[in-house]
């Protein structure tokens, strides 16, 4: 699996090798090697898997209490999948790193703890798993509206379009938010 850094320091983005025939495909999306040569974590606690509908918008979240590195991947379809470092004595503070994750690449991104998540959904159809380093805890978790001018996301798809859950319409902005020391 190849490992290349993204511009914010701490989120990676695997790109698996692909075997692909007549038949179909076939490539690893877990090795313990290769994440221990990386720096994941050893321990995974919980996976998640969510299903979207094209222009779901679903974060921007992040816990303060139990934060959560993840490793998300699409298993169909694709999204622009956006990290926000949260972590304010980074250089990186309040910048973000965008990258479009398909079914068809099998490329995942890391998350580390300290950063927010979100996706938004390119095609009619969208599968997205992840695994997580600790549990869900709903009184750590956080929310920053996801077109927060500030953090100047380009997302390809106006207000109007998204499809935005009422709990991600009422996110904080950046400047207001609880974020990471």
């Amino acid at each position: 699996m190849k490992i290349s850094e993204t511009a914010l320091q701490g989120a990676l983005l695997f790109s698996p090798k692909i075997f692909r025939d007549s038949r179909g495909a076939f490539w690893e999306t877990w090795n313990q090697r290769g994440m221990d040569a990386a720096g994941l974590p050893a321990t995974w606690v919980q996976d998640n898997f969510s299903a979207s509908k094209k222009n779901v918008v679903r974060g921007i979240h992040y816990q303060v209490i139990q934060p959560q590195g993840k490793l998300v991947r699409v298993t169909h379809g694709a999204v622009l999948d956006v990290a926000v470092d949260l972590r304010r004595r980074s250089p990186s503070f309040g910048k973000h790193v965008a990258v479009e994750l398909t079914g068809e690449s099998g490329q995942m991104l890391w998350i580390p703890e300290g950063f927010g998540h979100a996706f938004l959904a390119l095609t009619e159809s969208v599968g997205f798993a992840y695994k997580v380093t600790d549990y869900y805890c709903p009184a750590g978790e956080r929310t920053i509206v996801w077109n927060d001018p500030d953090l100047a996301i380009l997302w390809p798809v106006t207000a109007e379009q998204a499809i935005v859950s009422d709990k991600d319409r009422a996110g904080a902005l950046l400047r207001d938010a609880e974020v990471f020391a």
